[in-house]
């Protein structure tokens, strides 16, 4: 991604409701998939180390990061993050069968070859190990923040499900911002025919914040029953089995 782009997302991501509610459902998905203080975490572009730093507040001990950016690796270990460090995602250093859990949010639109790093992510899983993903959903959705964010890709839910399948067992899959999904759609949508360029992230004064957090926050709490059929983004859970 741009690098100014990368500096701003640094600074804005530990409070943004976008950030703060994604990582809450992750650890609901850890939780519930027997995730414990011992797992054994990789983040996959971990970047300034928000989510690592919000496990470690809860309790987990055993937190990696990875990520190509120097700056976010700087910025993660200044968390107290000592397991971070500089590398390519689809060709780790890490030992096979390595990780309870590897995190992957909004990892995969960056990678030319996705393919390459859903089979590394198998690679460096345990047996019985977990995926969990988060990708940018629907193509017509495309605009000038996937360009400066340096996206080959928005999926489609039977194209990740196909990728993700050919080398681990979904075990769910589920849109996510289903609540905005109108209305940041349109946004998106007047952008683009516009042709006002904007990556679509910035400070959200504090009580539009609140209220988006706890709208998705609740959205959080309805996912937890079921999936929903649309959304700005799509998750993925699975398993590596063999």
């Amino acid at each position: 991604m741009d690098k100014d782009y990368e500096l701003k997302h640094h600074k804005l991501e530990e409070d943004n409701w976008w950030f703060k509610t994604r990582r809450e459902i992750t650890l609901d998905l850890i939780q519930k998939n027997k995730g414990n203080k011992s797992s054994k975490i990789l983040d996959i572009g971990c970047a300034g180390g928000h989510l690592l730093n919000f496990l470690k507040k809860r309790g987990f001990k055993n937190l990696y990061g990875v990520d190509i950016s120097e700056t976010a690796i700087k910025e993660t270990k200044s968390k107290g993050i000592q397991n971070a460090t500089v590398q390519d995602s689809i060709n780790t250093n890490f030992k096979e069968n390595t990780f309870d859990f590897i995190i992957a949010s909004d990892i995969l639109e960056h990678i030319k070859e996705d393919s390459k790093a859903i089979e590394e992510y198998q690679r460096i899983l345990k047996k019985g190990g977990k995926l969990i993903v988060f990708v940018p959903a629907f193509r017509f959705l495309w605009s000038e923040h996937d360009e400066i964010c340096h996206h080959f890709r928005r999926y489609k839910k039977q194209e990740l499900k196909e990728l993700i399948s050919n080398k681990l067992q979904i075990k769910r899959i589920s849109f996510w911002n289903f609540t905005l999904f109108p209305i940041i759609s349109i946004v998106k949508i007047i952008y683009s025919i516009i042709n006002k360029k904007s990556d679509q992230l910035y400070k959200t004064n504090p009580i539009s914040n609140k209220i988006l957090y706890y709208l998705l926050k609740t959205e959080n709490q309805i996912l937890k029953k079921i999936n929903f059929p649309f959304g700005i983004s799509l998750f993925c859970l699975s398993e590596k089995t063999q």
